[in-house]
């Protein structure tokens, strides 16, 4: 057999708070009941998720996941992302619900992903379809490069910010002659994004001002221009 199809049915506390953030991601109502159970059915182009509502359901101590795989996840986050600015006028970083970069994952063989974590705690894990990368990804290069993949897998996929947190630190606060001013950058502004997870305002306009610091030639900076770009984002959503 073929073409069957697969829909996951994950668990919040409201259906109601459910459908209106994927409404927001641009995904249409496919099916809604409030009896006998709970539940919802929501649908962007091949993309199908259904969910059910539990009395006194705890979004936090949420295990509900399912993994979307894509041709291009750049341009499914653009479409997320500009949902989110439209209803909320920024990119969701922190609480929940809200959105992760799209990046290299290297507990996936280097592809790229990004998550959504909705107001029911699930984490919808969006990855590049192995079929259609460009070029490989090459493994991270350097000690700042190394902590900064380690980072990823632990926050973006594990959800362990604070263990991420701890390894970022360690790494910038031994700096080394050597180490790759355009990945300093990168590293800084993603501590910089996981402070905002945990509503640390501080330390994020701590680290962005660093970043801002961080002296690039011509070609590093253009090299750094789209992790300027995602701390222009951070720094909006602060205001």
């Amino acid at each position: 057999m073929t073409n069957e199809v697969t829909v996951p049915l994950l668990p919040c506390a409201s259906i109601d708070d459910i459908e209106t953030f994927y409404r927001i991601l641009g995904f249409s109502t496919t099916y809604r009941q409030r009896k006998p159970n709970p539940c919802v059915g929501l649908q962007r182009e091949d993309l199908h998720l259904q969910f059910f509502e539990i009395d006194g359901f705890e979004p936090a101590q949420s295990y509900g996941s399912c993994i979307v795989l894509t041709p291009d996840i750049a341009e499914l986050h653009r479409a997320f992302a500009a949902g989110m600015r439209a209803a909320y006028g920024k990119i969701l970083v922190s609480g929940m619900p809200r959105m992760t970069r799209p990046r290299a994952r290297k507990n996936v063989d280097g592809l790229g992903g990004f998550s959504v974590i909705d107001p029911g705690g699930n984490w919808i894990r969006v990855f590049q379809k192995p079929a259609t990368m460009p070029t490989p990804v090459p493994a991270p290069a350097g000690r700042l490069a190394k902590a900064l993949a380690n980072a990823v897998v632990l926050a973006d996929s594990k959800g362990d910010v604070g263990q991420a947190i701890r390894i970022l630190d360690s790494a910038l606060a031994r700096p080394q002659p050597d180490d790759d001013p355009v990945t300093e950058v990168e590293v800084l502004v993603y501590r910089a994004e996981l402070a905002m997870t945990l509503h640390d305002r501080d330390t994020a306009t701590e680290m962005l001002a660093r970043a801002e610091r961080v002296t690039l030639t011509a070609d590093e900076t253009g090299r750094a221009a789209p992790t300027f770009e995602i701390a222009a984002d951070l720094a909006a959503a602060m205001r």
